[in-house]
């Protein structure tokens, strides 16, 4: 079991201590469920005081102030939270080394230090950077690359050509690189459109359980640097995702869409094809997004609407009932 003293962990988040900084902690909770022993936390003075009636021996917060409890005090709590976890709940360690019963193509390439799990498949020319992890059940194509520091929980797939770079976190059942939706109708039958492009994941990106991110028609399908994606989400061929971009809960992009850097999509969002998402859009609340975004404009809302200015280039998207006229509005007003 972890065991830290108050002052091991200040030092490790650059802290300050009030209060006995050689209480020892051997675990983290919330404030109703700590016992002693754990650390809790508190983002300010009400959560403080729920905190001090708890038995937790330590309190993560960004509040100075007396206390019965230790206090560990730091600028950012969540922050802060989010850094001393891994102190009590590490990553497991995965040895070097190929399972026996995995596939590796003679023409792979897997650095010795990299481990790769039972009943895996490694395709042919493909190259495995150092520090990889590759969990149970997961197939890696041909000719693709997985970056230093990069893990794939137990059965993702990952199609022929696929660039990942480095620290790179995909979770179990994800897919990258299938097949894009093309089709066109001829002689009274869809016909397939090829999708030769390929996915490009840069480094620091975490993609969670389920998602499917389809490689390019022609070209690339890319995910920026620093972006999270949650479980279930779908990114459609040749989108192109700027950087620290968070999708959370069942969005879905269209094709060839590009979006700007540091754009959040929450809710159920479904974005159009073709359409152009500036930087530091936020869009939530189902909405449905058939038009353009400019930089910095916040759109809610669970049916197409115009937009209505709320304070400076913050806007909110008005629900409109399902008509005709809905529909004459929205392409009349939104702004493009």
């Amino acid at each position: 079991m972890p065991r830290f003293t108050a002052a091991e962990i200040a030092r490790h988040l650059d802290a300050e201590v009030i209060g006995d900084p050689e209480v020892v902690l051997t675990g983290i909770a919330s404030a109703e469920a700590a016992e002693a022993g754990d650390l809790t936390f508190a983002e300010n003075p009400l959560f403080l005081a729920r905190a001090e009636a708890g038995e937790a021996s330590a309190i993560l917060t960004a509040v100075k102030a007396a206390s019965s409890k230790t206090l560990i005090v730091v600028g950012q709590v969540r922050a802060s939270y989010a850094r001393v976890l891994p102190l009590f709940f590490p990553e497991p360690a995965f040895p070097p080394g190929i399972h026996p019963s995995t596939v590796v193509d003679p023409t792979a390439s897997v650095d010795p230090s990299a481990h790769v799990g039972p009943l895996c498949v490694i395709g042919a020319r493909t190259r495995l950077e150092p520090g990889t992890v590759i969990e149970a059940g997961t197939v890696v194509g041909a000719d693709c690359r997985l970056g230093e520091g990069s893990r794939l929980f137990p059965n993702v797939t990952v199609y022929p050509r696929t660039q990942v770079g480095r620290r790179v976190r995909i979770h179990a059942g994800s897919v990258i690189g299938s097949d894009g939706y093309g089709y066109v109708f001829e002689s009274g039958r869809h016909l397939k459109i090829p999708q030769v492009g390929q996915v490009i994941i840069h480094d620091d990106v975490e993609i969670g359980a389920n998602v499917t991110i389809d490689r390019g028609a022609l070209g690339a399908t890319v995910i920026g640097r620093g972006c999270k994606l949650d479980n279930l989400v779908h990114v459609a061929h040749n989108v192109t995702l700027g950087e620290h971009c968070l999708l959370v809960a069942q969005v879905g992009i269209a094709g060839s869409t590009q979006v700007g850097n540091y754009v959040t999509m929450a809710g159920q969002v479904g974005v159009a094809d073709h359409l152009r998402i500036g930087h530091q859009v936020a869009i939530g609340a189902q909405a449905g997004v058939m038009n353009d975004i400019p930089d910095g404009q916040k759109w809610l809302g669970a049916r197409p609407g115009p937009p209505s200015r709320s304070s400076g280039r913050s806007w909110e998207l008005r629900n409109f009932r399902t008509s005709s006229n809905a529909s004459r509005n929205w392409n009349a007003r939104s702004p493009r």
